[in-house]
């Protein structure tokens, strides 16, 4: 019978292992089971012989051209503009406190889930949103709603706005996290000021001594962002066009028709768009290449200024309309959702009314309820996992630890829209009907993620000297986990079970495909209601969304208060009793 200690460090052995075939086996096996169907195999159909059928008849498929070209366009768009204001706004603001200020702002963005995100940005450009409003009648002269097609233009403008958004509190924070350790952040400082010292400008200073060394730190997120902005069905679902849409919309359209057939076609869809994905990809690496050979003359010819002053300027600018952008959304939207009566171009509704919230509280109860169950079991698997890997990393090889920190990208670099019709194939071969467990393990794949890199900092920056101290006590290796290093790390974990939270909650697409239209979320429910539904009650899904992981990070940092100061009490009486006696 095996005990408790060999228990213990039989699962901490196991756990890389399973974490990587919790991540690679969906993955690689969804990736499968849309190749076989997108070369003809579907036996449910009664296709069993090879073809590239399913890609002709994509080929022949109206506007599939316009259709590749605006999920191209959009994601490398909105993935250069959200890096290039990172790097403007962390060179302006880089020795000023206004970027921890910018932090903060930006900080809660990043939390808000993208079809809670889109549904407030439409209401600030919709025609009778509140851009329009404000402007309207003093400067526009409109006394009407105007007549443009945001959101849902052809161009995918909207879709621009909505992801460039998105991504851009994630970059930001990224970097921050990275100039937040203590040695590299102390050495670029400490460089940045140098080059102060001789006479080159602050920008100036950011471009050719502190960017060269953080860039690497971002590529796998800048990797990431554009690897979902390209195949990102949320957003352009809400803000893109409807005839034709991007290709992810297109192939999520195609998979829930009743004619079985278009499942071919979705999934030649789906290898067309990893090949897009891949090739957006690659783009962008050779583009660095690029960029850094053009470079490197600029790097080293001693020039102090770069119109340093007028990119300050226009980053200051930049931040001002991007910061009250994100906020007028935010504020159309609360008042959307309590407003009665509503004429244009009255900046604030006639009347106030509580009858939306009343009416869609009542309606998203099991919504509700499936939202918290699936965020809570799909966080705690992946805390648990990531906790005994990390755990691991100290008693495996590196070359293990290395691996596990290259796959837990996978669901992040791979297009979710490509492996998860996969991952709903896998479902059916095993004849697995547990809707709510389907869920959960699709959550998981995008949660795990999250919650390793969110943890691996605090982890891995854990003074070694108390667990040395503590193994020379005779303490086991179960006992210094337990009794040390979790007590060390509240904070961190409860940090990222909120972020944990957040991703679960914002998940439409695998809500979607693994349940089967089974389970309802407030996110599948938001979604829903904003291609069709009442403009209120979609304000007060998409709210209620949004509040969801908002409380999940108070709650987080209210422990880690409450924690802190029962620890602080506790010392001090033990010193006060020490001193007595």
């Amino acid at each position: 019978m095996m005990t408790s200690k060999s228990g213990f460090n039989t699962l901490v052995r196991s756990s890389p292992y399973i974490m990587m075939a919790l991540l690679v086996i969906p993955v690689m096996g969804g990736l499968i089971a849309v190749v076989l169907p997108a070369f003809g195999w579907f036996p449910v159909l009664g296709q069993t012989q090879f073809s590239v059928d399913g890609f002709v008849d994509l080929w022949h498929t109206p506007g599939i051209g316009y259709m590749a070209l605006l999920s191209v366009s959009t994601s490398f768009i909105s993935t250069v503009l959200a890096f290039i204001i990172t790097i403007l706004i962390l060179g302006s603001y880089f020795t000023s406190p206004w970027l921890s200020y910018i932090q903060r702002l930006l900080g809660p963005i990043l939390v808000i889930p993208h079809a809670a995100a889109a549904i407030a940005i439409g209401f600030l450009i919709t025609p009778s949103g509140m851009l329009s409003r404000l402007v309207s009648p003093w400067l526009s002269g409109w006394d009407a709603p105007p007549d443009w097609l945001y959101p849902h233009d052809a161009m995918g403008l909207s879709i621009i706005v909505g992801l460039t958004l998105k991504e851009l509190p994630f970059l930001l924070l990224m970097a921050l996290g990275v100039l937040a350790q203590p040695e590299l952040g102390h050495t670029l400082r400490a460089q940045h000021r140098v080059a102060l010292s001789l006479g080159y400008c602050p920008m100036t200073a950011f471009f050719k001594v502190v960017l060269p060394s953080l860039y690497p730190f971002l590529r796998l997120p800048i990797l990431a962002v554009l690897a979902y902005a390209s195949a990102s069905v949320e957003i352009p679902l809400i803000l893109g066009p409807n005839s034709p849409p991007t290709l992810a919309v297109a192939i999520m359209q195609w998979f829930h028709d009743v004619d079985l057939s278009l499942r071919i076609k979705a999934s030649a869809g789906a290898i067309v768009q990893i090949i897009l994905t891949l090739l957006l990809l690659l783009s962008w690496w050779r583009l660095e290449k690029l960029i850094k050979i053009l470079s490197q003359t600029m790097l080293i010819n001693g020039k102090r200024e770069y119109a340093g002053a007028i990119m300050q300027n226009i980053t200051h600018v930049i931040t001002v309309v991007m910061i009250s952008t994100i906020g007028l959304a935010l504020i159309g939207m609360m008042l959307w959702s309590v407003a009665g009566f509503w004429h244009f171009p009255d900046v604030l509704p006639q009347q106030f009314v509580g009858l939306h919230w009343q009416s869609a509280l009542q309606q998203m109860h099991t919504p509700l309820i499936d939202t918290v169950l699936i965020g809570v079991c799909a966080t705690s698997l992946a805390i648990i996992l990531t906790l005994f890997t990390l755990e691991a990393e100290q008693h495996t090889s590196k070359k293990v630890s290395r691996l596990s920190s290259v796959i837990i990208y996978l669901p992040l670099l791979i297009p979710s829209i490509a492996f998860l019709f996969g991952l709903v194939w896998l479902f059916e071969q095993i004849n697995s009907h547990h809707s709510f467990i389907n869920v959960v393990l699709a959550h998981l794949l995008f949660v795990l993620p999250y919650v390793f890199l969110s943890l691996s900092g605090s982890y891995r920056r854990l003074d070694p000297r108390f667990s040395a101290v503590a193994a020379s006590l005779g303490a086991s290796d179960a006992k210094i986990f337990w009794k040390i290093k979790l007590p060390m790390l509240l904070a961190p974990i409860l940090i990222a079970c909120a972020l944990g939270l957040a991703i679960s909650f914002s998940q439409y697409l695998p809500t979607l495909l693994a349940g089967g239209g089974r389970i309802n979320t407030i996110t599948t429910e938001a979604v829903s209601l904003a291609n069709g539904g009442s403009r209120r009650t979609s304000a007060v899904y998409a709210l209620v969304q949004m509040f969801l992981p908002a409380l999940g990070f108070l709650l987080a940092w209210a422990l880690t208060g409450l924690y802190q100061k029962s620890s602080l009490d506790h010392t001090n009486k033990e010193a006060h009793a020490n001193t007595l006696n």
